[in-house]
């Protein structure tokens, strides 16, 4: 596979959900440690590569996060079936019948997420979008006994089941926890980028934990790092498919990187919109934008830490997010990493003070 490709496959057929990123952890800790003059580790498990370009220079933090979205078991029926929670945002449609890989302390097991059968469910039942508690897992278990000497107990986690591939003729990347592995392999490049460049700062790149349960990797990282500019890498929402005709938003896959004016958790700084947004036009990259109330990033964690930190997010728009598979673009990526290299080669002490 070409490299870039073959680094997304790597990262998104990775299981981690929040508090359970190790297997994602050491593979992006290995994957920083030949681009890094050090390894910043916090104590819930996120991990940050430090290249200094100018010692003493502004600290300038590019951070995805290492958490997919999963489940964890909570209750084992008499009969053997699995009853769980959400680790983050599900929506029910994109769950049923869908494969699901249950982690326990004697190894995985593949699970089918399952309900009723469709034929015995009343008219008013098959009208409703079914609630995740009506839902079970079913590993083939025989009863609650054969279940429990499987190892499967509650407390243990579940991820989706989902192979990386590509769609025309590689242009796109599709799978599962693109949200967010494509912001740590975006951390990634930009780090490999700088190699042998010129920088006059000091960067930290790499990943949180637990994003998508209320942002917390987000403040030990920025406890840990103290950056001067912080960037949140993930992905967005793509307008581009049947529904969204009358949508306000018009970020679509392959139309370039994307820069969210605002979310739920941030009001982006100005000067920092300002400066990527200059640097885009520059280079001839055409940015694209969204404003999305409905959910946030690392970024509202990030932003407020210490006195305050010029914080953006950049990323991709993405179709099918938080779900077993999503689709996004090649180009995008490339591009936003092209953008970010830049703007961090401008971040000298004095732009970053006149920020």
């Amino acid at each position: 596979m070409e490299r870039l490709t073959d680094l997304m496959k790597e990262l998104t057929e990775l299981d981690g959900v929040p508090g359970q990123e190790k297997e994602v952890h050491d593979k992006m800790k290995g994957m920083l440690q030949p681009l890094s003059d050090d390894i910043l580790k916090d104590r819930l498990g996120s991990v940050v590569g430090k290249k200094t370009g100018q010692a003493g220079g502004p600290k300038i933090l590019l951070a995805g996060h290492l958490d997919e979205i999963g489940f964890m078991v909570t209750h084992i029926t008499d009969k053997g079936f699995l009853r769980f929670q959400q680790l983050g945002g599900w929506w029910p449609h994109n769950v049923l019948s869908q494969r699901v890989r249950v982690h326990t302390r004697k190894g995985a097991y593949t699970g089918i997420i399952g309900s009723k059968a469709p034929h015995v469910l009343t008219r008013e039942e098959a009208g409703k979008v079914l609630k995740l508690k009506q839902m079970f897992i079913d590993v083939g278990a025989k009863d609650r006994e054969d279940a429990e000497r499987m190892g499967i107990r509650p407390g243990d986690w579940i991820t989706p089941v989902s192979d990386f591939f590509t769609m025309r003729e590689g242009e796109l990347w599709a799978g599962k926890a693109l949200d967010n592995r494509a912001g740590c392999a975006l951390a990634l490049e930009v780090l490999r980028r700088l190699q042998g460049e010129e920088h006059p700062n000091v960067v930290y790149a790499g990943a949180t934990v637990q994003e998508e349960v209320g942002l917390r990797g987000a403040q030990t990282v920025a406890n840990l790092v103290q950056p001067d500019v912080a960037f949140a890498l993930d992905v967005g929402i793509a307008y581009d498919t049947p529904g969204f005709e009358s949508h306000p938003g018009t970020c679509e896959v392959g139309g370039g990187p994307l820069v969210l004016l605002l979310d739920a958790t941030m009001v982006p700084h100005t000067g920092l919109r300002d400066l990527v947004l200059d640097t885009a036009e520059e280079k001839g990259i055409s940015l694209q934008y969204d404003a999305l109330m409905g959910g946030g990033t690392d970024g509202g964690k990030f932003h407020l830490h210490g006195i305050g930190c010029p914080t953006l997010v950049v990323g991709f728009p993405t179709r099918y997010v938080h779900s077993h598979n999503s689709v996004m673009s090649k180009r995008d990526f490339e591009q936003a990493a092209d953008l970010l290299t830049a703007v961090v080669k401008k971040l000298d002490g004095k732009t970053v003070e006149e920020l």
